[in-house]
């Protein structure tokens, strides 16, 4: 398993960083659904799913098979009346054995109240709850082009909470089991890998259940992307900079080095000029020497 190493100071750097870049990569009607529905968001949604987990084990324990007997998502015992299937299937444990378990729950909760901290309480319950509703919507498509029902857990939904920190923490420092730290973006190219691995070569239903049970993360992915770097506008914009630089560096070659702050002439205007600073003078002013021992000593209520 994986811990999050973050000090104070760099989760403050990159939380300010991504506010920075995140307000010019957003969808204008995101921020319109937060202005008229982000009083309906659920504060500190982790700690609600993470009591599901801890329910998810007891059962486990106490009752071992009940899980996938009653409380899995099915589609069929859904259409069945089942209907509690919708929300129970979230109580399945994220590991196997207790050990793991808590270490699980422990990173998740990490993971969740981070991103939670981040974007704000709204853009993660949007995030959240849409990944359990692609769960329900895979679920439902697999059982009416298939004509069978396979039973669902939050795997996938657990795992698009590890790829949206990655993708917004690339940098961040994980230790996998305590002991050998690697970089959530590492992370996060192994799992999607694993993920492309089985969507490419697997099955129908394989394909069905990544393809839609990870919509929430593509959606994101492509809503937080910088796509005005890509743009013929952008594009233009950098060539005329990139032009302009040529230009200000010729000029810049063409700059007098000395100038009399009292006649203002330069060594362009005589070769054979000699300048000096004054001692006297604030400001580090230089003086052709037909001005250095006649002009007025500049004070710095003068210069004020």
């Amino acid at each position: 398993m994986a811990t999050i190493h973050l000090t104070k100071t760099s989760a403050k750097f990159i939380i300010m960083n991504y506010h920075k870049e995140r307000a010019g990569n957003e969808m204008k009607f995101l921020r319109k659904l937060e202005r008229n529905f982000g009083k309906y968001a659920v504060p500190n949604l982790m700690y609600y799913i993470i009591l599901m987990y801890g329910a998810g084990i007891v059962i486990d324990l106490v009752m071992p098979g009940l899980y996938y007997q009653y409380l899995c998502l099915d589609a069929a015992a859904v259409l069945r009346g089942q209907v509690w299937r919708l929300v129970t299937f979230l109580i399945c444990p994220p590991s196997s054995g207790i050990f793991f378990n808590l270490i699980a729950m422990f990173l998740y909760y990490s993971l969740g109240t981070t991103l939670e901290r981040v974007w704000g309480t709204f853009r993660f319950n949007l995030y959240f709850f849409s990944g359990i509703l692609f769960h329900i919507i895979a679920a439902f498509v697999i059982y009416f082009l298939m004509g069978v029902s396979v039973p669902l857990t939050p795997f996938y939904l657990n795992n698009s909470l590890f790829l949206a920190f990655a993708a917004t923490f690339p940098q961040m420092q994980f230790y996998l089991y305590g002991l050998l730290p690697i970089r959530a973006y590492w992370l996060g190219i192994f799992i999607g890998a694993e993920f492309l691995y089985e969507f490419l070569f697997g099955g129908l239903i394989a394909r069905i259940c990544i393809g839609l049970a990870l919509l929430n993360f593509v959606i994101f992915f492509m809503m937080t992307r910088n796509y005005s770097k890509i743009s013929p506008r952008e594009i233009k914009r950098k060539q005329k900079f990139k032009s302009d630089m040529k230009t200000a560096q010729v000029e810049k070659i063409r700059l007098t080095h000395h100038k009399c702050a009292v006649c203002g002439r330069t060594e362009k205007d005589d070769p054979n000029l000699e300048f000096r600073y004054c001692s006297k003078c604030e400001g580090n002013l230089e003086y052709c020497m037909d001005h250095l021992y006649t002009h007025k000593h500049v004070t710095k209520e003068d210069l004020e």
